[in-house]
């Protein structure tokens, strides 16, 4: 499926095929989980870790989700200290958030690289974390849709009940809304209607998917599987971060390991570009191949 777009001097229509990067956000585009910036400390705890703890022990207990007992634990803990968690102070915290180098400039770069290749690129968060927190960065606007956990909110703006649970399996449900560009969450119906391959607007193909943990496994391997690619990154002062990087790449899950600095010229750069660049190639001989057997009547 074509994208067209009017060129920004005169009337000129430019026909581009799409294409997408699906990106986690904690520890992908910013160096720590999210709620470790502000919302954890503000709760007494001098160590993120001990809160973590805290709800895995919940979780086990209860037999629920890790996600699902986080959302409930967080909560719970602002309403213990007669402090209802509010989605003002979500937007508040995202004015915080410690992006990785380079992230602020990475968009305009990639996308600009992208036109010359022939593509058109769009930008996508598939994250656990605070669809709130994400929604308040320096950089959402960069994104055509930012899939992450909801609270429901009542009048007084006062989070009453998870509205959205985003955790390591539901995450692959929004590389099907993105392939097929079902893009409404409560879309369902569309979502699962039958599509041929060759048909949807943003094919695997063309997909890119980067992340840094054991939690996107199916994501990325599902892209990977059906012919895009995984690149899973690292903080590259952390050794840890290192090993589980390196892991998903002896596994199979990803295609590339990279450290997350999204700076001009890194690593980092230099291959998303260089997928692109093999991405738009591809897409302009599907073309020249689907013209070639319109001409001969096949």
């Amino acid at each position: 499926m074509l994208f067209f777009e009017k060129a920004r001097a005169g009337d000129i229509i430019v026909f581009m095929k799409k294409a997408a990067i699906l990106y986690d956000f904690d520890k992908t585009l910013c160096a720590k989980d999210m709620q470790e910036y502000s919302l954890i400390p503000s709760l007494g705890y001098t160590n993120p870790r001990d809160f973590w703890d805290e709800v895995t022990e919940i979780a086990n207990r209860n037999r629920m989700d890790g996600i699902s007992a986080y959302l409930f634990v967080l909560r719970e803990k602002f309403e213990e200290q007669n402090h209802p968690l509010t989605r003002k102070m979500f937007r508040e915290i995202g004015s915080s958030i410690e992006l990785y180098n380079g992230v602020e400039t990475w968009f305009r770069r990639i996308n600009e690289h992208a036109r010359k290749a022939g593509l058109y690129l769009e930008h996508y968060i598939i994250s656990s974390g605070m669809a709130e927190i994400i929604e308040s960065t320096s950089i959402a606007e960069q994104f055509a849709r930012i899939y992450a956990c909801r609270y429901h909110y009542d009048e007084s703006g006062k989070a009453v009940w998870p509205a959205q649970i985003v955790n390591y399996t539901t995450k692959t449900q929004y590389i099907f809304r993105i392939n097929k560009q079902v893009l409404d969450e409560n879309d369902d119906y569309s979502l699962n209607v039958y599509m041929p391959h060759k048909d949807r607007p943003v094919p695997f193909e063309r997909m890119i998917y980067i992340a840094d943990g054991l939690t996107d496994v199916p994501c990325m391997r599902l892209v990977k599987e059906y012919g895009g690619k995984s690149i899973a990154v690292y903080n590259k002062d952390s050794q840890r971060a290192f090993g589980i990087a390196k892991q998903l790449l002896e596994e199979g899950r990803a295609n590339y390991m990279m450290p997350a600095d999204y700076e001009k010229g890194s690593d980092m750069e230099n291959l998303i570009m260089m997928i692109i660049d093999e991405m738009g190639i591809a897409a302009k001989l599907e073309e020249i191949e689907k013209n070639s057997r319109r001409k001969a009547g096949i």
